[in-house]
Formats: C-alpha cells, structure tokens, sequence
C-alpha cells in the first residue's frame, strides 16, 4: 500500500473535516483503479473515494452526480472534493447491496422500484446533460473486446470469412441500438450498483460515471439479465412488459411491446458480447480471477438471447461451433437455475 498515498489521504480528510479525531477503514477493491473507504467522525460515517489522478479522472463523477443531485436521481451527496488529488468524501449509502435483498420473493417489489426510478432518469433532458453519446463507434469498440481479449484467451483466431460474419454480426448490433429511442443510460444498473439506504424507500443509485446518451432499454436488460444472478426467462419477459407499461407514450408511440422486447434482445447481446471480453480483460490484464466464474452465466445469456434472430444465425454458429468447446473447456459450463 502507498504509504505516501495514505499520508495525503490522512492530511486532506482532517482539513475537510477540521480535525485528526477520525478513523479510516479501506473497502475491498472492484473492477476499477479507484478505491474506497469508510471514515468514521463524531458519530456518522462518510464514504472516501480515492482515484489516483494518473489513472482515473474524478471530473465525470462529480459532474454526473451534481447533475443527477439537481434531478433527484438519489445519488451520494458529494460532502467535499479534490479533483486535483483525486480525492473525495461522499454521503455513506451503508453497505446493503441491492444484490444481497434478492430472492424469489422480493425480487418483484425491488425491480419494480428500480424500474420506476429508471424511468425518472430517461426523463431527464438527454441534450441537457451533455453525457457523451453512445456512439456506433462505441458500440463496436465494445463488442471488440470479445475478438481482441476472449478469442486469443482460447488461442481461437477466425478465419478472414469468419472476420466477416462477426463484423456483420457487430455491425447489426450497433445499429440496432441506435435505432431505438435514445435517453440518459447509467450503463451499469445492475443489482450491485444499487443499495438499501436505511429508512429510504428509494435505492441508492451507484457507479454512474460512465453515464451516456443511448437506447432506452439498455439499463433495463443491466439490471433483468444481470452478469451476476440469473432469473426465469419468463419472469424477465414479464418485467419487461411491467417496463414497457411504466414507460410514457412518448416512448411507446408506434413501438409495440414485440418491438421492445426485440429492442431489449438485442441490447442485451450486445452487452454480453462485450461483458465476455471485459471479464476475460479483467483477469488477463489486471491479474483479477475474481470475474471469471460469472463468464458461463454471461455466455448462456449469449446462447439464449440469440435464438430466434436470423440476422445472428452465422455469428451464433461461429460461437457454438469455433468458440464453446474451448470456452467449455477453458472456464466452464453453466449449469442453469431452476
């Protein structure tokens, strides 16, 4: 641990707070470079967010949350910042992950909150925000991490006509998502990136600062086809259809529920594809093991979502025919809920 890293931390926390009286306890690590810690002050508790300025900017955090605060999207409150440093000190949500509630009982009532609270955030004006758009360009980036990081990890390297079909395949994907109606994305709503907050009923939102402009079912798919916990296909199709009726008819209009349910589809696979070279990414790159037992979930998601769309029958038959022995092989098979 970098001591001299610690002393700035220890020097900028007592300036904030007027005084040495606190403690500090370090959180365990996640996917990123930032790391975070509980400070505990006279009787309350704040969150310190350490984001070194080498390898991570704080300037998108603080402006989407000051941004996301103005319109009552419950984000933490920013109690002190130090962008230069790299440095902040935020509301403490607590620690109850959306992700630890859920269970087959619960699971309608939370997804049903988080769907009412993401649609206050596709509300928003997307032109005011000012978020970066979730450009084709982006979009293929993304789904290029499965050829330049997943393929190689299985020493597989297609063939200049299978080259051609993923790029169809990718193409078509992208485009897809464009054509839908595009709205403020939070990117990774997900069940670990919403919390608890004791005594609130709305959930905290978290991890918003890779926020974008783009198509309106890709935070729904986040959240109800999460990388880390899988549900009843029919019970997804269902929260869908609870989505769509919360939605205003703005965002209906001339879209039936057969198109949002393929707009989610293929978001969805657009999403998996890129989560299946992120995870590989994470453990090849950055030495961390700790995603790789979700790559079979991510990967059945693939295999499911797929089936029924001719425009992705080539690509699919690359995968199931090039790609799943060694995946099967190399990290696994998942082995489906009930």
């Amino acid at each position: 641990m970098n001591t001299q890293r610690e002393q700035l931390i220890q020097t900028w926390v007592s300036s904030v707070l007027d005084s040495d009286q606190f403690e500090i306890s370090f959180l365990p690590g996640d996917a990123s470079f930032r790391r975070y810690a509980r400070v505990q002050f006279n009787h309350k508790t704040y969150m310190l967010m350490d984001a070194p300025l080498e390898k991570e900017d704080c300037g998108p955090f603080v402006k989407i949350a000051e941004f996301f605060s103005q319109h009552e999207v419950r984000v933490p409150q920013i109690i002190a910042k130090d962008l230069e440093q790299g440095f902040l000190l935020l509301e403490d949500f607590g620690d109850t992950l959306l992700s630890t509630l859920l269970n087959d009982v619960s699971v309608d009532h939370y997804y049903l909150q988080s769907f009412k609270q993401l649609i206050e955030l596709q509300q928003i004006d997307a032109q005011e925000s000012q978020l970066p758009a979730y450009s084709y360009e982006k979009l293929l980036t993304e789904m290029q991490l499965l050829t330049a990081w997943m393929l190689p990890s299985l020493q597989i390297k297609p063939t200049s006509d299978e080259q051609v079909v993923i790029e169809q395949a990718f193409d078509f994907l992208a485009k897809a998502a464009l054509a839908q109606p595009q709205v403020i994305v939070h990117r990774d709503f997900h069940s670990r990136n919403l919390m608890k907050i004791a005594g609130e009923q709305e959930l905290g939102v978290i991890d918003f600062q890779d926020a974008v402009i783009g198509a309106y079912t890709y935070d729904l798919i986040s959240i109800t086809r999460d990388a880390y916990v899988q549900w009843n296909a029919d019970r997804v199709y269902r929260w869908f259809k609870m989505f769509y009726e919360l939605l205003p008819e703005t965002a209906t209009l001339n879209r039936s529920f057969e198109q949002f349910k393929r707009d989610a589809d293929l978001m969805a696979i657009q999403r998996h594809i890129k989560i299946l070279g992120i995870f590989v990414r994470l453990f090849e790159r950055d030495g961390k093991a700790g995603y790789l037992k979700d790559l079979p979930r991510v990967m059945w998601y693939l295999l499911q979502e797929s089936q029924g769309y001719a425009e992705l029958e080539p690509f699919m038959q690359f995968i199931q025919q090039r790609v799943m022995p060694a995946f099967n092989a190399k990290y696994g098979e998942y082995e489906v809920a009930a």
